[in-house]
Formats: structure tokens, C-alpha cells, sequence
């Protein structure tokens, strides 16, 4: 098998960084765009989407299903499947998912992204496969995050009844 074909340890590590951080910043940084409500997609679409266009995007060239044009072809598509993801994690459209919605959607495709990663370690290509793994972090960040922004504001908004049902100020204001 040809490696000079393969990516590399730093570009495996910026495909998957570009998928887990800096698309998710821009979307976060432009989350009032009316584009979003326009392209936005429900979860239960954008999740399999991403998690399919990121496997043939990481293991096309293992497998030989790299289409004509290659990195040309499939890394726009994983753009646009990123941004599709990322979408009701962050952006106020009515595909936007509830806090523990939210949770369950990160922390599910969290694993779920890493999976072509193993693919690529298990054909012998382990400092790339580990590379992308690395750079996949972000979602696991992510859906921690979630989790434990979701807790304080349920643990806040709870503390806010008892002192209004006690007679006081309300803290959920």
C-alpha cells in the first residue's frame, strides 16, 4: 500500500479539530444568522449525516472509496455536514434541542466520530488514527459542558422556587 497517498499526522489532527472546534466557533459566533433557520435540519438527521460523511471522509482512502477529486470532494461535504451537526447545539432555530436533548446528542456522537479514527489506527496508521482522536476532544468538552451548564441552571432555577415559595427574592430573575 502506497502512504504517500495517506494523510498526514497534522492534517488528520486539523480535519478533526476543523469538525469538533472551529466550526462549532463559528456557528456559536454567528448563531443569529438567519441562514441558520433556512439550512437547519432536525438532530436526528444532522447526527447520522455527520457521523457517515465524517467515515468516508477519514476512511476513503483506507478502503478505496475516495471519490475523483478526493479531499476536494469530501472535505467541503464535511463542512457542511459539521455545520449541519452543530446546528441545533447551538443556534436558536426550531431544530434547537432542549438541554438534555443537547446532552445525549454530544455525548452520543462523541464516540460515534472517534469510530473511523479506530478504523484508520486498526489499518496501521496509528500516530494519524491517534491524531484525529486528539483532535476530536472538543465534542467530549462539548457535550461535558452541556451537562454540567444544564445541572447548574435546573440547580438555579430550583433554588429560585424555594425562595419564592418561601416569601423571598427570587434567584431564577
Amino acid at each position: 500500500m502506497d502512504h504517500s497517498a495517506h494523510m498526514s499526522v497534522p492534517a488528520a489532527g486539523a480535519c478533526a479539530l476543523l469538525v469538533a472546534a472551529l466550526i462549532p466557533a463559528a456557528v456559536h459566533g454567528l448563531r443569529r444568522s438567519p441562514l441558520w433557520e433556512r439550512i437547519s435540519v432536525p438532530a436526528a438527521v444532522a447526527l447520522p449525516l455527520l457521523v457517515l460523511t465524517h467515515a468516508w471522509t477519514v476512511l476513503g482512502d483506507v478502503m478505496n472509496l475516495r471519490p475523483p477529486g478526493g479531499a476536494l470532494v469530501t472535505q467541503p461535504l464535511l463542512v457542511v455536514a459539521a455545520v449541519l451537526f452543530w446546528l441545533p447545539v447551538l443556534a436558536p432555530t426550531r431544530h434547537r434541542l432542549d438541554d438534555p436533548a443537547r446532552c445525549l446528542y454530544l455525548f452520543l456522537a462523541a464516540p460515534l466520530l472517534d469510530l473511523p479514527a479506530v478504523g484508520v489506527v486498526a489499518a496501521g496508521r496509528s500516530a494519524e488514527g491517534l491524531a484525529m482522536i486528539v483532535g476530536m476532544l472538543p465534542v467530549g468538552i462539548a457535550a461535558a459542558a452541556s451537562t454540567w451548564s444544564w445541572v447548574n441552571r435546573e440547580e438555579r432555577e430550583a433554588r429560585g422556587l424555594v425562595l419564592s415559595a418561601e416569601g423571598g427574592e427570587s434567584l431564577a430573575r
